[in-house]
């Protein structure tokens, strides 16, 4: 795959795949480390987790955060998105940016992203939330957000959101898990904040009985081109990030969907 110039610096990969663990879904916030198990397969957005990232997992009503207390940002943010969901009336969300409640420990503001040079990025965007109140406003907590290029921001990070609506009218849902890469050695906006190199997002639908998964990874700048330059197999991300995607669902399917890199099934009628 070859990439435009935004590109020619690759994200900062692991030679060697980080272990999984699989942490469960919580009643409210459970925390800490990947001990658990998810207590059924009918959540197939959900991912496990790098075992050596910190870890603290928030359910809020739209998505469910799988929050990094170190980078002080999440490590993914997962959430299912339906045909329904994409067509509810629009909701004003009823405030700023704010702390989340239930974050444990050092809670970020939005105040520690002013002046920083980057956006406050939404993972799970306000758009995909417009069916519920509380989603909509839950959706501005910063813990589900990083610091974004500008210009990724309103490019091809939303192209690729409002992409990911148009296929869950198409398919009738979707199922999203998103979020930063950190290198080892990475800034901090205002000695806080972990500032990622790139930001990754994979996107799971089924449609007569068969899934279908794709992957992208945009660098923390400014990318040109169209989506389709950044976009890899779950394998690849799964090797990049050291996340486990879809891991839900049963392994000769998501052996089969993780590995195709072709992308004929989500580019039809996108081109």
């Amino acid at each position: 795959m070859l990439f435009v110039s935004c590109l020619m610096q690759q994200p900062n990969e692991p030679s060697i795949t980080p272990p999984i663990a699989q942490t469960e879904i919580p009643s409210a916030a459970s925390t800490d480390k990947q001990t658990h198990i998810y207590p059924d397969a009918d959540n197939t957005e959900l991912a496990g987790t790098r075992s050596d990232a910190r870890e603290q997992i928030i359910e809020h009503t739209g998505h469910i955060v799988s929050y990094n207390s170190v980078w002080n940002e999440p490590n993914w943010v997962a959430w299912e998105l339906t045909r329904e969901e994409t067509r509810a009336p629009y909701r004003k969300r009823n405030s700023d940016f704010e702390p989340d409640p239930l974050v444990k420990g050092k809670k970020i503001t939005t105040h520690d992203y002013t002046k920083s040079g980057y956006t406050r990025g939404h993972m799970a965007p306000s758009g995909d939330m417009k069916w519920d109140e509380d989603a909509m406003n839950e959706c501005y907590y910063t813990s589900n957000i990083c610091p974004q290029n500008k210009e990724l921001n309103a490019g091809l990070w939303e192209e690729v959101e409002s992409l990911s609506r148009t296929w869950a009218r198409r398919y009738g849902k979707v199922w999203i898990c998103c979020g930063p890469i950190v290198d080892d050695v990475h800034l901090m906006v205002k000695s806080k904040i972990a500032v990622p190199s790139s930001f990754f997002k994979v996107i799971c639908a089924e449609q007569n009985n068969r899934y279908h998964a794709v992957g992208f990874i945009f660098p923390n700048e400014d990318c040109k081109g169209r989506i389709w330059q950044y976009a890899f197999s779950v394998d690849e991300v799964e090797r990049i990030t050291g996340h486990d995607f879809f891991y839900n669902l049963p392994d000769d399917i998501e052996d089969k969907i993780e590995a195709d890199d072709t992308f004929n099934f989500w580019r039809r009628r996108n081109d």
